[in-house]
């Protein structure tokens, strides 16, 4: 899961939150877009994605704390990682870049790089890109 802060003129939204599978790299599912400067947990506590992984393995970035989300280890202060958490980190930053890259793809289309939606517009453009980004993965 991860959000994309999308450059819009609306100021009261700006950052839709994204579920993408890492095998697939499909957008599996996009929420309502909140203001631009809301935490990244408090966005994805709110958005009601949590529903939509239910039984599978859903991972976020480290700014998704308390979320129910696997996040990296973090390191303690004054002592390294242990091995095998720095392992699990290396893992974990290989998926997350899938999911990074899948969102910057998505963040490439026009109508999100120049966003002039107002309201419901921004879910409704993020909605159609996320299908259009979908179909040309499933074509290819």
């Amino acid at each position: 899961m991860d959000g994309a802060l999308v450059p819009v003129r609306d100021r009261k939204i700006g950052v839709s939150s994204v579920i993408v599978d890492a095998e697939t790299r499909l957008v599996v599912a996009a929420a309502r877009p909140v203001p631009g400067n809301t935490a990244d947990a408090t966005a994805c506590r709110d958005s009601g994605l949590a529903a939509h992984c239910e039984g599978a393995t859903a991972i976020g970035h480290g700014a998704h704390i308390d979320t129910g989300l696997i996040v990296p280890h973090r390191k303690r202060p004054g002592c390294p990682l242990p091995k095998g958490e720095e392992e699990d980190n290396a893992q974990h930053r290989k998926v997350r870049a899938r999911v990074e890259h899948t969102v910057s793809r998505m963040k490439n289309y026009k109508i999100l790089r120049d966003c002039r939606q107002r309201g419901d517009g921004l879910h409704h453009a993020v909605q159609a890109v996320a299908r259009m980004h979908n179909n040309l993965a499933l074509a290819a």
